[in-house]
């Protein structure tokens, strides 16, 4: 539940990421817009005035044409900014808003970009009318948050109300803390929070039960409840002085997957991939290790928060190579070559395996890394 940003510009680039998922063209180079049905869009009095053929996306081109729909998507808008206000980690709202448009498309009967046949308009139109506005209201509630955790621990978190204070008490503190840094040292602020809600996951074994019942997972409670507290001491220690928490370069004790994960943390924050990918899981697989050096193979999973093209310095740099997107397998060395213009879309999920370079220092083992390329291995899946 976390990533890189910084300051007010990282929340402009959210509000108009999320903004542009909802109604609002495909960036140019990103795909080909669908031509509409003409009478489809004779429908449409906004079409031509908003220059509606250059969307790609079908629902949207209804969004962008028609005066109703744009005033539903409007009020969709104004209520998705007022929670990203109050979420403390706000990346993460953009792939799950671009999985409720793909959701949204299909229960209303859209297919792909497959275009809307003219017969269809009045019933697609009342759909997405009608699941719009429900989605405003289901996003202007502050429960609803809590009531969309998709991960083990966020669900055990809002289940107890105890731990969801804990939760929001370091959330708010965080957040000060940050606030009084500036762009740079919050974007490295920002990576260092995220890395700790993986730490707490990993710490208290909830990495990958997403599945399991809350019942069977009651035992981790009392770890979550640790942590956070932890938190918040180390915070209330530094007597509001950010640099103490967050602007300390960390080491790791043992060349282990939390060594693997303050590298990976510190390399996305350096390159300001936070704007692109969140990294999800980490995770070492092997390693070899002398008295003072040390190699580790880790395994990193990074959700796509922005699009970003598959042979681009954001793909070389925060994924560690470029791809190929028809099998969705690394392709080094085609950086040398002519660049694709094909992107990797909001809620892809790449997996990379690489072997980070460690030495031992006196408080602990610091990564030798600056960026991911080269990557040993990867694959690109999910999403659309």
């Amino acid at each position: 539940m976390a990533s890189a940003m910084q300051g007010a510009t990282g929340m402009r680039f959210i509000v108009l990421t999320v903004l542009a998922l909802l109604a609002l063209p495909a960036a140019p180079g990103f795909a080909q817009s669908v031509p509409p049905d003409r009478s489809i869009a004779d429908k449409l009095p906004l079409f031509a005035r908003n220059n509606c053929q250059q969307i790609r996306d079908p629902g949207n081109q209804l969004f962008c044409g028609d005066a109703e729909l744009a005033a539903a998507a409007e009020k969709l808008s104004t209520a998705i900014e007022a929670r990203l206000a109050r979420l403390p980690d706000r990346l993460p709202a953009i792939e799950e808003n671009a999985i409720w448009v793909r959701q949204r498309n299909l229960g209303c009967g859209i297919v792909g970009q497959t275009a809307i046949r003219s017969d269809d308009f009045d019933r697609v139109k009342a759909c997405l009318l009608k699941v719009t506005d429900e989605r405003a209201a289901i996003v202007r509630d502050p429960d609803f948050d809590c009531l969309a955790a998709n991960t083990a621990a966020g669900a055990l978190i809002c289940a107890d109300p105890s731990l969801a204070l804990t939760e929001t008490e370091l959330n708010s503190q965080v957040l000060a803390l940050i606030g009084k840094l500036d762009p740079t040292a919050a974007r490295f602020a920002f990576s260092e929070y995220g890395r700790w809600t993986r730490e707490r996951d990993r710490k208290c074994n909830l990495v990958g039960k997403e599945n399991v019942p809350l019942q069977e997972l009651e035992s981790a409670e009392e770890c979550l409840t640790d942590y956070l507290k932890h938190k918040i001491d180390e915070i209330a220690a530094a007597k509001g002085d950010p640099k103490k928490v967050f602007g300390r370069q960390v080491a790791a004790k043992s060349p282990d997957t939390d060594a693997v994960d303050f590298c990976a943390a510190r390399i996305h924050a350096a390159n300001s991939c936070g704007n692109f990918l969140r990294i999800n899981r980490v995770y070492a697989v092997d390693s070899q290790v002398t008295e003072q050096e040390a190699q580790v193979t880790g395994e990193i999973e990074m959700v796509v928060l922005a699009p970003f093209t598959t042979c681009s310095k954001v793909a070389s740099t925060c994924t560690g190579t470029c791809w190929d997107a028809r099998t969705g397998r690394p392709q080094p060395g085609a950086g040398n070559k002519e660049r694709s213009a094909e992107a990797f879309n909001v809620t892809r999920r790449l997996r990379i395996q690489r072997t980070f370079a460690f030495v031992k220092a006196t408080d602990g083992w610091r990564c030798r890394e600056d960026e991911l390329a080269p990557v040993n291995s990867g694959t690109a899946g999910g999403g659309s």
